[in-house]
């Protein structure tokens, strides 16, 4: 299990320990608010570049101002906790700074990995990435995932199984194991009226049967 540590002077020291003991340093950043498969690639593929991987998240204000109202979903002490529960990834940090250079000119560690999204022209601490020296790889697969369509299948706005893409999850007859098992509570609750019913109508017969007998 990886290590939080906020403190960034603590961090650049083992980050210059690990260094002077040959050990090559990798770093990635981002918000992480709701994890997802897309996360986890990108994780594992930074994880494989060097010995020691460093991931710092953005705090909450810095989430808020970049994702807008309402984000981020997880707050920044669950984020890092569960960031440092991934195989492989030895630290994590938080950062509140408008990009993650100033953490990195404190750091400066040798490999610089970022999703799929970003190359090395359009990379915002691309300025930072030459100066102190590293090298950055593109790790991940492409990005077809995101925290809003995990949020948005979580509303219900576009289930698996509908529109979602190879691995979506279905059931026999194509059709979403969620709406079978809603048909399927649906005709048993309906049946149970029935019997329901039926046994109160059976009931009354009984009771009536006496009184057309004297009448």
């Amino acid at each position: 299990m990886g290590l939080i540590v906020l403190d960034h002077d603590e961090l650049a020291r083992r980050m210059r320990g690990l260094k002077d003991g040959g050990k090559r340093i990798v770093f990635t950043n981002g918000c992480f608010d709701l994890l997802h498969v897309g996360h986890v690639r990108c994780l594992v593929d930074a994880a494989r570049r060097g010995d020691f991987l460093v991931v710092a998240i953005n705090g909450d204000d810095s989430v808020r101002k970049i994702k807008g109202p309402g984000r981020p979903v997880q707050p920044e002490a669950e984020r890092a906790e569960i960031l440092a529960a991934i195989t492989g990834v030895a630290y994590v940090t938080i950062f509140r700074e408008p990009t993650v250079g100033p953490l990195l000119r404190r750091l400066r560690p040798q490999i610089i990995a970022k999703g799929t999204d970003y190359d090395a022209d359009n990379l915002p601490e691309r300025e930072v990435v030459k100066e102190i020296g590293a090298e950055l790889v593109i790790v991940g697969d492409p990005k077809k995932h995101s925290t809003i369509r995990l949020l948005e299948r979580i509303r219900g706005d576009h289930p698996v199984g509908r529109g979602a893409g190879r691995g979506a999850v279905r059931g026999s007859g194509g059709k979403p194991p969620a709406r079978k098992s809603a048909k399927r509570a649906k005709g048993s609750a309906r049946a149970m009226v029935a019997r329901v019913v039926a046994a109160r109508t059976s009931a009354a017969r009984k009771r009536s049967r006496p009184a057309e007998a004297h009448a």
